[in-house]
């Protein structure tokens, strides 16, 4: 009865921690993933999800090109298809452009097939759009199976999660979405924000282009530089002195 127990609640305990690996950001279990440089870097590195999206998208391109500031826009698929003017914009003015899917699924409950067809997809459509398809992953609500990453990498593309995140999806206002970045960061962070939403094309970001900019001067005024998880992962594969 005992090893039984025992036996049981191993068992339980190693599903838990499972399950738990395909939704957390830093989890690593089913392969490696960027979420930041050694805390204590003076680096930060702004990502946004789930764009493009008018009017938001390009309002956050001028906040970021008023501090001089590259970001990492993970994009939709049907949305790149629909505004590939926007992809363009982020794209001519430097920043980084990462694959967020087609559709937007919940890839924990998708098929290896579905898996690949949604990535195949949005590389197509953003190369359609800005002549090369992307280098970079991150899977919508950050959900992933142990194919996942796999797949992904068999397409060149680097998954990127994140360490730091605003909590703006849920449309609050710039104070809270500053004040969680805030509560969080402790330098070599990527952080996650978003320009656009999953549901709909159109969806409002505007308290997010406000806490962007506020959150870009605070960090700089701390000695914090910006920069593109490209740039990131460069300084992460650099050796060490």
């Amino acid at each position: 009865m005992a090893v039984g127990y025992i036996v049981g609640s191993a068992v339980g305990a190693v599903a838990f921690v499972a399950g738990y690996q395909t939704m957390s950001p830093q989890g690593q279990w089913y392969g490696r993933s960027l979420v930041g440089l050694p805390s204590g870097s003076r680096k930060l590195a702004l990502t946004y999800d789930d764009g493009p999206n008018d009017p938001h998208t390009l309002r956050l391109l001028e906040v970021l090109a008023k501090h001089g500031v590259h970001a990492t826009f993970f994009l939709v698929g049907r949305y790149v298809a629909k505004r590939p003017d926007i992809v363009r914009e982020i794209f001519n003015l430097g920043h980084v452009v990462g694959n967020h899917t087609f559709s937007h699924p919940n890839l924990i409950f998708a098929s290896e097939p579905r898996t690949r067809m949604e990535l195949e997809r949005c590389q197509q459509a953003i190369a359609d759009a800005v002549g090369n398809p992307s280098s970079f992953f991150r899977p919508p609500f950050g959900g992933r199976r142990p194919a996942t990453f796999r797949i992904a990498r068999q397409l060149g593309l680097e998954p990127v999660m994140w360490r730091v995140t605003g909590w703006d999806w849920k449309e609050k206002g710039e104070d809270y979405i500053e004040q969680k970045v805030y509560q969080q960061v402790r330098g070599g962070d990527v952080i996650l924000l978003h320009d656009g939403g999953h549901e709909a094309f159109g969806a409002d970001r505007s308290q997010t282009v406000l806490a962007t900019d506020r959150l870009i001067a605070r960090y700089k005024s701390e000695g914090y530089e910006f920069v593109t998880v490209a740039q990131m992962m460069l300084d992460q594969a650099r050796p060490q002195a």
